[in-house]
């Protein structure tokens, strides 16, 4: 039996991993934003859920309730940051409060998780971050720059932490899925208010993105299986891929980075200082 803190497991990927962690026997330790979401589960599975209320832009707190949780359950085996939320429109329809709001979230959020556990992990010998990430922390979208900005800059942080725990035997695992049948993309989705410049251009293409009659590839039973069986996996995968368009969109979108550097060894090299001789 191993025991897994989680954030945001009221709905989504977080919800679905949390029932099956549950019905195998583990031990998970959520968070919810919403206090009351996830009372059916607390009266299923009573002392094996342990719940916090807690909304991850409240750094002070992360650390208070992450600290509580392994004082509560002791050794925490897996450590997942799930909670977050998409916000889509071109750059200069967004208020400086959405803006704020969402790396607070997205980035701020799940950098705050890793270093509250960090101490704890290291202490007891080892353990697993997971970082539910997106293909969208390595390819692009018009109309989605700041939720971009908000995955890369996780991304990069956890690929950079991910090198400094190595050596006390803590993995690190980014998970990259595609899009997912869940409400995530319909009840935690915000959407830009319209500027009409943006009208005819491809940023536009995100005011539907709410859209139910063209329902997402991903099966979010199969992806939270795959992320639970990863954790399994020694040494801890660095990247999860979950789902067609998600391979397709990564795989394209690193093969073009590819192509725009490579021409540039020369010309990168020309730049180098060389001593007189």
């Amino acid at each position: 039996m191993a025991t897994w803190f989680i954030t945001g497991v009221n709905s989504g990927l977080g919800r679905e991993m949390t029932e099956q962690l549950l019905q195998r026997g583990d031990r998970v330790a959520g968070t919810v934003r919403k206090q009351g979401s996830v009372d059916d589960l607390a009266a299923k599975y009573g002392d094996q859920f342990w719940v916090a209320h807690l909304d991850v832009t409240d750094l002070p707190t992360v650390r208070a309730e992450v600290d509580r949780a392994f004082a509560e359950l002791g050794r925490i085996d897996v450590v997942v940051n799930n909670a977050g939320y998409g916000l889509f429109g071109a750059a200069e329809e967004l208020t400086d409060e959405q803006i704020v709001a969402q790396l607070n979230t997205n980035l701020l959020g799940s950098i705050a998780v890793v270093r509250a556990a960090l101490p704890h992990l290291r202490g007891q010998g080892g353990g697993r971050l997971i970082q539910i990430s997106t293909y969208g922390g390595q390819a692009t979208n018009p109309g989605a720059s700041l939720y971009h900005a908000s995955k890369w800059g996780i991304e990069g942080f956890m690929e950079g932490t991910a090198k400094d725990v190595a050596p006390f035997g803590i993995g690190v695992t980014i998970v990259e899925p595609g899009g997912a049948r869940t409400e995530f993309r319909f009840d935690s989705l915000q959407l830009a208010t319209p500027h009409s410049a943006y009208d005819s251009t491809p940023a536009a293409m995100v005011r539907g993105a709410k859209d139910r009659s063209r329902p997402p590839l991903g099966d979010p039973a199969k992806m939270a299986s795959r992320i639970i069986a990863g954790a399994a996996e020694e040494p801890a995968p660095p990247r999860l891929v979950l789902g067609s368009d998600s391979y397709r969109f990564v795989t394209a979108a690193l093969r073009e980075r590819l192509a725009q550097v490579e021409p540039q060894e020369s010309a990168a090299a020309a730049t180098d200082w060389v001593d007189a001789q």
